[in-house]
This record gives structure tokens, sequence and C-alpha cells, in this order.
């Protein structure tokens, strides 16, 4: 997912008036399961300078077909290699232009693709992919996997690395992030998801399990600044810059 604030894995959300609705059900997806990810490298010091550095898709069997880096136009400032994993060996080896890089994505991408992921329509903002004619519709995890908390009266959303540990016993143990292995985590955790429908008191039991199991901070609150680079905690910017969302 775009190492961005513009793209948060919320704690609470707002208050929600009245009892907590049901558990989502998963709608059955119109087309074929695929997973984009999207790694961004920070091209100035503040949180919202950043441009995608990799884009990774993966299918409904979690099988790589794609693992694109991307040579950013503007100067690039940091790598945020200890969130991302790039380097610029990387880059420069493997990297090509994002106009073929999104070339390549949307000549393997299905029309009719049904896309899965955290947050996975700020993965399509950053690509500029259009619903309805790059892909067919997404189902975005956070919703699947929100928790009533009656403490606060609002839903608690989890970040990739929370639900992973949670669900698929993956934790992530402080690692940098990948495309590929974000996008096939996000791919298993929907079968997971799904897999529990029709079996309500298996699910409050593993949503419950989030909400109990302790999480570990995320890398912006654990480095409000890496690099010299605002990570977008909003208590502790340091940059100035605007919030979005």
């Amino acid at each position: 997912m775009p190492s961005s604030p513009s793209a948060p894995s919320p704690r609470s959300g707002a208050p929600s008036p009245g009892a907590p609705s049901p558990p989502v059900r998963v709608a059955p997806p119109q087309g074929p399961i695929f997973s984009i990810d999207v790694e961004c490298i920070a091209t100035d010091a503040t949180h919202n300078g950043r441009a995608v550095a990799q884009i990774a898709l993966v299918d409904a069997a979690s099988n790589c077909l794609l693992n694109l880096y991307i040579k950013p136009t503007q100067p690039i400032f940091s790598y945020l290699h200890d969130l991302t994993g790039l380097t610029q060996e990387v880059i420069e080896e493997h990297g090509t232009s994002l106009e073929e890089a999104m070339r390549t994505l949307r000549a393997a991408l299905p029309t009719n693709a049904c896309l899965v992921g955290q947050n996975i329509r700020m993965d399509v903002e950053w690509l500029g992919l259009i619903e309805g004619q790059d892909f067919g519709s997404c189902i975005d995890l956070a919703g699947l996997f929100r928790v009533w908390n009656s403490r606060y009266s609002s839903y608690t959303y989890f970040g990739l690395d929370h639900l992973s540990t949670c669900w698929l016993g993956d934790a992530n143990d402080g690692k940098a992030h990948n495309a590929v292995t974000d996008a096939q985590k996000s791919v298993r955790l929907f079968h997971a998801r799904s897999a529990l429908d029709d079996d309500p008191a298996q699910l409050q039991q593993q949503l419950t399990l989030l909400l109990n199991t302790p999480r570990t901070p995320s890398f912006a609150v654990r480095n409000p600044t890496y690099d010299n680079v605002c990570m977008g905690n909003r208590k502790t910017c340091t940059c100035g810059a605007a919030f979005f969302g």
C-alpha cells in the first residue's frame, strides 16, 4: 500500500449512533479476484511528497503476475528503505517509466477484475485506474474487518500487518513492506474472511481477536520522521503539509 498519510489505517472510526450492525457479508465478486499494491518513495521532506516506485499485481491464488519498479521523474529525496524495502540499486537496475509500467499493468488486468486490498481505492488512485474501464469493482478489506468497539461506541479499523498477524499467523515483525507480499496477504485475507461468512460464531470470535490482540505501533508512530522525511503522523507532523481524508 502507498507509504503516504493519504492512506490511513485508522484505529477508531467516527461515533456511530445506535447498536452496531452485524459484520458485513462479503458480496460475491462480479469478476475474477486480483490484488494490486503500491509502494512509494519520498520526493521531498513533506508527508505528501511521494511517487510510485513499485507496483505488484497478484491473482486469486496469490500468484505474482507483475512486480514492476518505477523510476520517478521527480528527484528522489529518500527511498524510505526501512518502510518500503526499496533501494537506489533496485530502482536503477529494474526501474522503468510509470507510463510503461501502466501499459503493462493494464494489459495484464482484466477489465472485469475485482480488486481486493487494504485501502485499495488509494492504490487505484495512485495509479490513475478507472473503475468500469480498467477494472470492474473493488473490495476494501478495512470495511470487511472492522469491529464494533463498545468502549468508544464506534468501529475500530486495523492495518494490514495486524490483520495478517491475527488471521494468517504471518507477523511482519517490523520488517520493511513489499508490494508483492502485501498484495498476497490481501488476497489470503479476503479468502479467509469470505470463508467465515456462513459461520457467524467463528467470524465473531476472529473479529474479537483483532480487538483484543495488542497492536504494534505503525511505522509512522514509531518514526514521526525518517531520513528527514515527515511520515504523516497527525499528532507529530513536522512539515505542516495538509492532510487529506
